[in-house]
Parts: C-alpha cells; sequence; structure tokens
C-alpha cells in the first residue's frame, strides 16, 4: 500500500469541560475510501470540522503528504485540497450550477468575470462526474442528490484530493445511492483520497475499502474491510463498561394500583416526520427510545408535549398524567431548555408560577427557597439561586432544566437527549434523579443516541428507523447489537 496522503496523530478537542476528541488519529490513502463508524456522540462531526478548518484541535498533529499543517480556517482547507460534501446541501438555489461551483473564486479577467472559462470549466468538471445535468441549469431545479454531485463538483473545480463525504445517502433513493457511489468509485480511481461517514453498513461494505472506529472521542480501531464484519464493527462501536454510570433502580410493582397505565399512544403520525407510532408507558417505568439521526424520536417528543400537532393517531393520559401533566427536557438546553440570560431562580419560577404565585404576585421568597431547594438536590455548582445561567458549565446548565421541571411535579417526564455535550460526573447526577422519579411512581422517556445510556437505564426500550418503531425490547432482551441492528438500515 502507497503511504498515507493525510494523517492525523493524537488530535486532541473539548469544548468547556466536555472531551469531543481524545488521542484521535487516523490516515487516509490515495485511492481508497474511508469509512468513519462510531455512535452519535463519537466525535466523528467535531473530526470533519477540525479537517475543514472550523475547530482549531488543542493538540496533536497533522500531515498532508507528509509534511505538518495547519488548517487555519475553511478557505485554509480548500487550498491545501480538502473539501467537505455535507449531509445538508450547501448550494444556493437561486443560482446556475457553474455560478455554484466558483462560489468565492470566479475567474477573472481585467477585473471582471470571465463567464466563458467558468462555464467551460464547469462543463468539464459536470462532464467528467457524468452528471446528467448543465452548467446552466438553475440549481434550485435539481434534486438532492444532483446538489450532493454540485458539492463533489465544487470540490473538483478546487482540485481537492480529499473529500469527507458526510452521511450523503441520509436523505437520498436507492437508486440515488448507486449513482452517488459510482462518482464515489470513479473520484477513488483516479487516486483521491476519501473519508466516508455512514450509519448504514451496507454501504460502508459496499463502497469502502478502510475503516476507522471512534467511541467516545478516541480512536479504537483501524483496518481494511475484508479482515472485518459487521457484527465485529459493532462490538468495537458499542463495548464499554457501563460501571457506575447508570444508577438503575429496580421497577416498583404498581400493577394492583388503579392507574397503572400512564400515556398511551396509538398509530400517532406527522407528515414527513413519523408514522403509525404506538406504545405505552406504565407508572414508574423509564421507556427508552433509541434511533439514529432522522429517525424522528425529538418530532415525537415534541408532539406528546404538545409544540407539535399530530396528523393521525390519538394519545390517551391516565387521571394521573391528566392531573400533573407531561413534562419535556429538549435536546437543545440553550436555545429550547432554559433562558440563558435569566437567574436560577427566574428559569425554575417561569415553570412554577402558580405555586409562587398563588394570588397573581410571585412571592421572590418563595422563588429563592424552591432554586436553593432543587440547588441542593441536584448539586448545581452555584453561588446562588441569583447566579445567571448563561455562567454555569454545560452540566449544570442541563441540571437547571431538569429542575425545572421536576420541581412541577409532573406525572411524565420526557428526557431528549438529557446528558449530551455533559461530563461524566453530571452525566451520572442525570441519571440518579431520574432513576428516583421514575421510582416513585412517574413515568420516563428517554431519548438518547448514546447505547450504554439506553442500555444501562431503560426498562423497556423502543427504536425508530425512518419515522417509525422497528424494534422493541424488554431490558433483559435488549443489547448493543441488537439495538444498532434494528436502528440502522442493515
Amino acid at each position: 500500500m502507497s503511504s498515507p496522503f493525510l494523517t492525523l496523530s493524537d488530535i486532541r478537542k473539548s469544548f468547556g469541560g466536555a472531551r469531543a476528541l481524545e488521542r484521535v488519529s487516523l490516515e487516509l490513502y490515495p485511492g481508497s475510501v474511508t469509512a468513519l463508524l462510531g455512535e452519535n456522540g463519537a466525535g466523528k462531526s467535531t473530526l470533519v470540522k477540525v479537517l475543514s478548518g472550523v475547530h482549531q484541535p488543542d493538540g496533536g498533529e497533522i500531515r498532508l503528504d507528509g509534511r505538518a499543517i495547519r488548517i487555519a480556517n475553511p478557505v485554509a482547507a480548500r487550498g491545501l485540497g480538502v473539501s467537505v460534501v455535507h449531509q445538508e446541501c450547501l448550494v444556493f438555489d437561486n443560482l446556475t450550477v457553474a455560478e455554484n461551483l466558483f462560489v468565492n473564486c470566479q475567474p477573472a479577467s481585467r477585473g471582471f468575470v470571465d463567464w466563458r472559462r467558468l462555464r467551460e470549466r464547469a462543463t468539464s468538471v459536470l462532464r467528467e462526474l457524468d452528471a446528467g445535468f448543465g452548467a446552466d441549469t438553475p440549481a434550485g431545479s435539481l434534486s438532492i442528490a444532483q446538489k450532493h454531485i454540485v458539492q463533489i463538483a465544487r470540490a473538483l473545480v478546487h482540485e481537492s484530493r480529499v473529500l469527507i463525504l458526510d452521511e450523503p445517502t441520509a436523505s437520498l433513493s436507492q437508486r440515488e445511492c448507486t449513482d452517488l457511489f459510482r462518482i464515489v468509485r470513479a473520484l477513488r480511481d483516479s487516486g483521491r483520497a476519501l473519508l466516508f461517514i455512514s450509519h448504514k453498513f451496507d454501504e460502508v461494505f459496499e463502497i469502502a475499502d478502510r475503516y476507522a472506529v471512534f467511541r467516545d472521542g478516541v480512536s479504537v480501531a483501524a483496518g481494511t474491510l475484508a479482515d472485518t464484519n459487521r457484527d465485529a464493527l459493532i462490538r468495537l462501536m458499542v463495548g464499554r463498561d457501563l460501571g457506575q454510570m447508570f444508577p438503575r433502580l429496580e421497577a416498583p410493582a404498581f400493577e394492583s394500583d388503579e392507574g397503572v397505565e400512564l400515556l398511551r399512544v396509538e398509530g400517532l403520525s406527522r407528515a414527513g416526520e413519523f408514522a403509525d407510532v404506538s406504545f405505552t408507558l406504565k407508572r414508574g417505568e423509564i421507556l427508552g427510545i433509541y434511533g439514529l439521526v432522522g429517525a424522528g424520536r425529538t418530532e415525537l417528543a415534541q408532539v406528546l408535549f404538545g409544540v407539535q400537532r399530530a396528523d393521525q393517531g390519538t394519545v390517551t393520559l391516565g387521571a394521573r398524567v391528566a392531573e400533573a401533566g407531561i413534562a419535556l427536557v429538549p435536546e437543545d438546553r440553550q436555545s429550547q431548555g432554559a433562558i440563558l440570560p435569566f437567574s436560577i431562580a427566574a428559569n425554575l419560577a417561569l415553570t412554577n408560577l402558580e405555586s409562587l404565585a398563588p394570588r397573581g404576585w410571585c412571592s421572590a421568597a418563595r422563588e429563592a427557597g424552591l432554586a436553593r431547594e432543587w440547588i441542593d438536590r441536584l448539586s448545581i455548582r452555584a453561588s446562588g439561586p441569583e447566579q445567571i445561567v448563561h455562567s454555569l458549565s454545560g452540566g449544570n446548565q442541563q441540571k437547571v432544566v431538569l429542575a425545572k421541571w421536576l420541581a412541577r411535579k409532573p406525572a411524565v417526564l420526557v428526557l431528549d437527549e438529557p446528558t449530551k455535550g455533559i461530563d461524566v460526573g453530571a452525566k451520572a447526577a442525570v441519571h440518579q434523579v431520574t432513576s428516583e422519579y421514575a421510582r416513585a411512581g412517574n413515568g420516563v422517556i428517554l431519548i438518547s443516541s448514546e447505547l450504554p445510556e439506553i442500555l444501562g437505564m431503560s426498562d423497556r426500550v423502543l427504536v425508530m428507523r425512518r419515522g417509525r418503531i422497528s424494534g422493541e425490547f424488554a431490558h433483559d432482551a435488549a443489547t448493543s447489537e441488537s439495538l444498532l441492528r434494528a436502528a440502522s438500515d442493515a
């Protein structure tokens, strides 16, 4: 095998107290497609941003063709011959294909855009890719697959030698995937080095020559796909000791109590997001919902909470839920979960005005008392109730969001990625309070992309794939391999 064209050694990157990459190494070879595999949160997206110049690594070395380099920004990445084809099509619909290919780099003559050269070069690249559309085609008229081809053509215009394909087939049909793979093979055969990121194992084995596996921001394995199989890769992606991270308490028996069923969902659908979702939630139960990005889990949570409306189906509430309500801790805590410029006390007050202002006036003493209670109960590291939420760490911000809903005492708590981007200690604290809350007779719906969290905390697991329930597993029957198979298209 030839020498690697691009080499990453011991790359490190943290955001605040959260480690995204630690001791990451990767080699990309000319004339080869390398599949980058890992769970959601394994560090794949951060690596892409490091390679494209969006983020600067905290340590480590990047070598291009044997020479140490620094990718200062996306423009520098392009100049070095590194391009990214994003899952979201970064194409300007109001421009022609040719204009899209030369955004910010139009050929010029005497200070004016040389439109003839621009169109000739665009036509030549599109012909090389056998794109099936012309340089003057309006980009807005193209399909998603064709817009991906425009992004690839843009990389060829810049004479890129390294192409990163980040989940390029997520929104494509089988026929469109076939066309895209034809182009990928042609790029590989021309000597370019490609990094292919996908959750779909059938695609990985079809198009890639090599693999690299990330887990928790660390490189755990690399090699040739001819020497491995799907089950071995799954074990590499998910294998770890759950340890004390998941203090799951045994569910109490409520079968003899009236109102054991808190929630019944039947045939729930929302066009373009999820369809025919049915399940029940019982008292004392933690129901895990696992799935890959785009599976429809967040959209389902928003419908259950009432942020969005369903097109079809029913949600039947038990008596306790109708009285105490449903709460949602959203995935994006900073824009949806908390008001960052407000104090801890003010954030908790927003969801508890009935108890804090029984006669229409909010009591400052009650507000501060409630905040102090939950600062103590959740071990929120803060100077006091008046500390501004924006000044807290990510883990403590998440605890504030959780506290404002727990203080309201809902019967059903929906948690959407509750430990995303927070440190290990904060994760354990969130898991502890979640388990205790369920065992007190409430119900918890835990949505997570982290398999250990789902396996460690859930009494029962539903798996979603492309907007539908693709599997249901009791706690004792759920394994990393079975959930990942149900979640992927493998």
